[in-house]
């Protein structure tokens, strides 16, 4: 491995590191959310569930059509990519209720 190659690995563990922490705040919001009860509790909580399956099954159809990169450390990039734009989501529509 190269020193570009590994500066390339600290560059996707450092966005790793950042989508780990962005999560941990959109779960902390789901969790107020199911701890107020009501019905956006329930529908939260399959949300939650189906989001997760529906967000693994794009990533699943971009790897098998090439769509997220020739290389691994591309794949790699792209899926957090992926799971970041998901997160950011959650996080603003929670902080609109």
């Amino acid at each position: 491995m190269d020193r570009n190659d590994a500066l390339e690995w600290m560059e996707i563990g450092a966005a790793t590191t950042t989508l780990a922490w962005e999560a941990a705040g959109v779960v902390a919001l789901r969790m107020a959310e199911a701890a107020n009860g009501g019905p956006n509790a329930h529908k939260e909580a399959w949300r939650m569930c189906s989001e997760k399956a529906i967000a693994l099954a794009e990533l699943y159809a971009g790897l098998l059509t090439g769509s997220l990169g020739a290389t691994p450390a591309a794949a790699a990039r792209e899926t957090v990519k992926h799971y970041r734009r998901k997160v950011a989501s959650n996080r603003r529509r929670l902080n609109r209720r």
